[in-house]
């Protein structure tokens, strides 16, 4: 179809009666083209007739493929639109200033879609300039629905003023901020979609009797408080999604007056109750998703009174682990979700009579015994899990293959051998995209995946495999490569990159040698995670990342990889999470990794980093969450510019800090890094989960002059640790302003003076060293301070006052000094080579912590600290 020519028709009359166009039956008039689903392909040229067309009403072309460009902007100029849909149409930009120039719109429909794009990002984007325009000159609009288009905003409140309005939908538009309450009491809203939007809060008002809202669609968000009682007021409500909000309290008794209920998804929220108090008059329910929630005891038996239920997802850790053998009356049922739910012994067998299943998870469970053959009977099962469990015995991959429907397979982590089957040619006919074979006593990858032809995610991490098999590369389709925890030996072949749909490569923790290969960095375009961590690479980082990375998390820590960290990441415009630590790279500090929008972590620990680390103001690390540069040699003064352009790291709302979610198909992707916390190694295998954990690790550096007052200014930090410097001058009493601080670390340095009274209004403060300084005076005695111990404050003589032994009426004794190297050489002579400050670390919280925080110690140290502390 040609965008150009079409819509000349509206100089001959004929073209009336073309299939999609409707003309005026007087005038003849082009009013309406509905092309929607019509195959077309291409851009539509700036100079189309089309926009001759100044009669038209309604346009829909809808479904179609414009191959990426940009909605014109003369789209503005057919004025009398009321009805335009470009919905999943593959625009991609900026929606044009000039759609708020159609003042007559009734309906304005421009969503996106999760698969529009090969990268899973918005396509488009709409400023808030251009939505406050549309709003106040298309006063009459009764629907927007923009789902998947970037708005990086607030809502506006002038929505209020669309007193027609009846859709409203903004799904994954990357909103943030208070919701206007006032939008639940637009008289004609009947639909509302906000779901996917993490860093949006809002809380539910008061609704009105005469409410007509019939869904609302609030899913991830960061919505929060008690569900008012007057929500039974909407007695027109069918679907409810609040699941993964920031819900709260008892559901109120009134909300069994939500009659006609059909979808309802509460998961994980902090709900208390019992659930049949307000669920048992709720008989048109067909789905019920209520999961991870604190709902106490109750006799789920009832349950099985709701007849028409066909979709359940229950966590049943508080609620018991009998399942009422009724369940097996529920034939409707479609998907069963019993996930984490404290269940044990064997599948209950009646589970296997639900042949309308196509979707069973019981992951995370006690489950015991053998997958009983009466499973394979379930032609309809898409979706089947038991991962995470007690399960035992050989499985026959073949029995599988008459499940014809299966897409989605979980096995992983249970005490299960898969045998490949004497049909392996019949692996062709499988649907079968995830297959989860993690901790399956595998000894390689199986054969018969290589005669699978849809599949996109294979997890095999914690079994024997040794090596790949050649055959794995012609895997193109392949999205997800997780063999960490493994076996494997030699160099990664450059061959990987021959699966050029990978998203998420991981072969972390095997003892893979040789070079990272450089087209990891260039030729994958769509991978979003690399991680290496844990083997033994040499060799540099690839430095061929270009512009087109989708990459957001690369760890190759705990390798021995050298040279500089390559300036070519600043090309990974997406990159959240850094984690390099534990290596033997030598470079100056990286400020240009400050232009990265989206960076949260980053780890450089344990290399030979060097300098100082003073930027340009235009190298701001925007979203900074963690920045871990200890044990290097990074020296000069801590610069408080630098410092003071780490913005992110002022508190500020909860949903702020919270990550982006990494999700693909139904995969997450947890980040995992290791730091120095409260006194110890801390490993966080979810660090998506910590993300309040806002923290600074300058430790083991050289870093001298004297801490600077603007480090108080970073009021959201978790985690501060400046141990082992050389810093010196006072600790500065604006340290008293990190409210949310839990470790402050001072130890070994040169401070002096008084610990300021200030920090006495530290409430969460549960871990404090400033031990081995040069301080003085009395330790405060009120609040916090009663909590620490006396190696708090270790090593600073001129200290008095509890929990040390030393009153404050004698204010006697010296700095401390370290061992002189001029001793006797018998006891010292050794010394020379090591910095006192390092073979104390450890001190604080005893020797065998200091041992075990990975720092090495020789047995003449282990021996001398005997001795002599």
């Amino acid at each position: 179809m040609n965008m150009k020519t079409l819509p000349c028709c509206n100089l001959r009359k004929d073209c009336c009666s073309w299939d999609g166009i409707q003309c005026d039956d007087h005038t003849a008039h082009v009013i309406s083209i509905d092309l929607r689903s019509s195959h077309i392909f291409g851009t539509i040229d700036a100079n189309s007739t089309l926009f001759h067309l100044k009669h038209l009403q309604t346009l829909d072309l809808s479904h179609n493929h414009f191959n990426y460009s940009q909605i014109p902007s003369r789209i503005g100029e057919l004025s009398q639109l009321r009805y335009l849909n470009l919905s999943q149409a593959k625009f991609s930009g900026k929606i044009p200033q000039q759609v708020s120039h159609l003042t007559k719109l009734l309906s304005l429909d421009l969503r996106g879609s999760f698969y529009d794009s090969p990268f899973v990002d918005n396509l488009l984007s709409l400023k808030m300039s251009t939505l406050r325009s549309l709003i106040q000159n298309s006063t009459n609009l009764e629907i927007i629905l923009l789902d998947y288009a970037t708005i990086s905003s607030s809502v506006p409140d002038i929505l209020t003023n669309l007193t027609s309005l009846q859709r409203l939908s903004l799904y994954r538009c990357e909103l943030y901020g208070e919701f206007p309450a006032g939008i639940f009491h637009l008289p004609n809203l009947r639909y509302l979609n906000l779901g996917n939007n993490r860093k949006l809060t809002g809380e539910f008002p008061n609704f009105h009797s005469s409410a007509q809202i019939t869904k609302l669609e609030l899913a991830f968000t960061s919505f929060y408080g008690t569900l008012p009682a007057s929500i039974g007021n909407l007695k027109s409500l069918n679907w409810l999604s609040i699941s993964k909000c920031d819900f709260s309290g008892s559901i109120p008794p009134s909300f069994g007056n939500l009659t006609q209920l059909t979808f309802l998804d509460i998961e994980n929220n902090k709900f208390m109750g019992r659930l049949s108090s307000f669920l048992v008059n709720l008989t048109k329910l067909s789905s019920l998703i209520v999961g991870y929630n604190e709902f106490t005891s109750d006799n789920i038996s009832w349950i099985c009174k709701l007849s028409r239920i066909n979709e359940l997802g229950l966590d049943l850790v508080n609620i018991g682990s009998e399942i009422p053998s009724c369940f097996a009356n529920l034939t409707q049922l479609s998907s069963l979700s019993l996930l984490q739910s404290n269940l044990s012994g064997q599948i209950p067998s009646f589970l296997m009579n639900l042949t309308n299943l196509n979707h069973m998870n019981l992951a995370l469970n006690h489950l015991q015994g053998e997958i009983s053959n009466c499973l394979f009977k379930l032609e309809k099962l898409e979706f089947f899990s038991v991962a995470h469990n007690l399960l035992e015995g050989e499985l026959e991959f073949d029995k599988f293959l008459m499940l014809g429907r299966l897409r989605i397979l979980g096995l992983s982590y249970n005490n299960l051998s898969l045998i490949s089957g004497k049909n392996p040619s019949n692996v062709s006919h499988s649907r079968i995209q995830i297959l989860g074979l993690s901790s399956c006593n595998l000894n390689g990858i199986p054969n018969f995946i290589r005669y699978m032809v849809g599949q996109s995610y294979l997890l095999m991490s914690d079994n024997n495999v040794n090596s790949f098999p050649s055959w794995l590369w012609g895997k193109t389709g392949l999205k997800g490569l997780i063999v960490s925890h493994n076996s494997l030996v030699g160099k990664i072949s450059p061959l990987i990159c021959n699966l050029k749909s990978l998203v998420h490569l991981d072969l972390s923790f095997n003892n893979l040698s040789g070079m990272v290969p450089s087209c990891l960095g260039s030729s994958i375009q769509s991978l979003k995670a690399l991680l290496l961590r844990g083997n033994k690479l040499i060799g540099p980082i690839p430095h061929t990342y270009t512009i087109r990375s989708a990459l957001r998390a690369i760890d190759m820590s705990y390798n021995n990889l050298q040279d500089q960290l390559p300036r070519a990441l600043v090309n990974c415009r997406m990159l959240e999470f850094i984690d390099v630590s534990q290596n033997q790279i030598i470079d100056s500090f990286p400020c240009w990794l400050g232009t990265l929008p989206e960076l949260k972590v980053v780890s450089l620990s344990d290399n030979h980093f060097y300098g100082s680390i003073s930027c340009p103001t235009t190298c701001t690390f925007p979203k900074l969450h963690i920045m871990d540069l200890s044990c290097n040699q990074f020296s000069g003064s801590l610069p408080s510019k630098t410092i003071q352009n780490w913005q992110s790291m002022i508190a500020s709302n909860v949903s702020q800090l919270q990550y982006e979610y990494f999700i693909y198909d139904i995969i997450f992707y947890p980040y995992t890094l290791t730091m120095f916390n409260k006194g110890k190694v801390m490993v966080y295998e979810h660090i998506q989960n910590f993300y309040t954990l806002l923290a600074i690790d300058l430790s083991s550096n050289k870093f001298c002059g004297e801490i600077p007052d603007v480090m108080g200014d970073l009021t959201g930090l978790v985690l501060l640790n400046l141990s082992n410097n050389m810093l010196s001058g006072s600790i500065p009493s604006s340290l008293g302003k990190l409210s949310k601080i839990e470790t402050l670390d001072l130890s070994l340095n040169s401070l002096s003076g008084k610990i300021p009274q200030q920090l006495e209004a530290l409430t969460f403060l549960s871990y404090l060293n400033v031990s081995f300084n040069n301080l003085s005076g009395p330790i405060p005695q009120n609040k916090q301070f009663a909590t620490f111990q006396g190696n708090s404050f270790e090593g600073n003589q001129r200290l008095c006052g509890n929990p040390l032994s030393k009153k404050c009426e004698h204010d006697a004794g010296s700095p401390f000094t370290p061992p002189s190297a001029s001793k006797d050489d018998e006891d010292y002579g050794f010394f020379s080579e090591f910095d006192w400050k390092i073979v104390l670390i450890g001190y604080g919280g005893g020797l065998i912590a200091g041992v075990a925080l990975g720092r090495t110690f020789g047995q003449e140290i282990i021996e001398w600290l005997k001795k002599y502390v």
